[in-house]
């Protein structure tokens, strides 16, 4: 072997010793803060048992209609979330938070997460903690896929649907997914790179709604925790299969009320985004839309807009 290429293969020998080194450091670096942070997560709902593993729900407020959000794909902390319009909504209804596994406070679990297993997982939940329906279902973004096969599956117990920013299977139909990125995020959050890059942590709730400086914090401290889990991934991978099950079926005869964003941060532009929600109620009876110029997690920024017209809705 020649000078040259010893000295190439030492050159390349340096920078993977320093990149692993590096990666270590990082990694030891996010165990040290996940150690501090875990004062912080003490569970804001109440843990069951679902199918041999925890899940949390938040169950507050009381009123003779009972409100249950179910969150969007990757939404690290649903009940944390949710608050700033279920906080307006309590002294009315009763209002339920059900954190799916992988997210907020509930296991992760390497499961199939078919539709009809997510929903199984959802009921068992809500029977868990003695909450009966029929349910009014605020789903954001991808559970609107849930929402809709529970209204299909079991009528009886929806009483109505609060799209917030929710997804529609036609939604999915050309959708692509970009498993790859999804799997390197899932390895930046469990080494830790994740706290390297400024401001990832602070999502529409901490900058735009009413969380608390404390509620603020438990927010980032579960980010760091349930940021791209293999639950989520899974979730993910079946979506689109999920989407084409519902699609195949009748549409819900429930009143619907669609809350719909400006589409920044739905990964569609504006006009395909709020599309897809108007040719879905276009015929429907009981179904309209109410249209937003704020960003997908709406609400985040129109909470009080929000349930006012949830309010309305629901009193009429």
């Amino acid at each position: 072997m020649g000078k040259t290429r010893k000295k190439g293969v030492s050159v390349m020998l340096l920078i993977v010793a320093a990149i692993i080194v590096l990666f270590a450091g990082i990694y030891v670096n996010h165990r040290i803060c996940l150690g501090r942070e875990s004062e912080l997560l003490t569970p804001l709902g109440q843990m069951v048992e679902v199918d041999g593993h925890n899940m949390s729900v938040y169950v507050g407020g009381s009123g003779d209609k009972t409100l249950v959000f179910l969150s969007g794909g990757g939404t690290c902390s649903p009940i944390l979330d949710f608050k700033s319009l279920y906080s307006l909504l309590s002294d009315k209804y009763r209002v339920v938070v059900v954190e799916k596994f992988g997210y907020g406070f509930s296991d992760v679990v390497d499961k199939e997460r078919d539709i009809d297993s997510v929903l199984a997982d959802t009921r068992a939940a809500l029977k868990a903690v003695d909450v009966e329906g029929p349910y009014v279902l605020c789903p954001h973004s991808m559970s609107g896929i849930e929402a809709l096969y529970w209204a299909q599956q079991y009528p009886e117990e929806v009483s109505a649907i609060v799209g917030l920013d929710m997804a529609v299977p036609q939604a999915y139909k050309d959708y692509k997914i970009n498993m790859p990125v999804l799997k390197v995020t899932q390895f930046a959050a469990h080494v830790g790179i994740t706290r390297l890059l400024p401001g990832v942590s602070e999502s529409d709730a901490i900058k735009h709604g009413t969380l608390s400086d404390e509620e603020q914090a438990i927010y980032r401290a579960v980010f760091y925790k349930r940021t791209a889990t293999k639950t989520m991934l899974n979730e993910v991978e079946s979506i689109k299969a999920n989407a084409k099950k519902v699609a195949s079926g009748d549409k819900p005869s429930v009143p619907m009320l669609l809350f719909v964003s400006d589409g920044t941060g739905t990964g569609w532009d504006k006009e395909s985004w709020r599309n897809y929600q108007k040719r879905y109620i276009e015929n429907m009876d009981h179904a309209s839309m109410i249209e937003l110029n704020c960003p997908h997690y709406v609400h985040d920024y129109e909470y009080e807009t929000i349930s006012r017209k949830i309010c309305e809705m629901l009193e009429f």
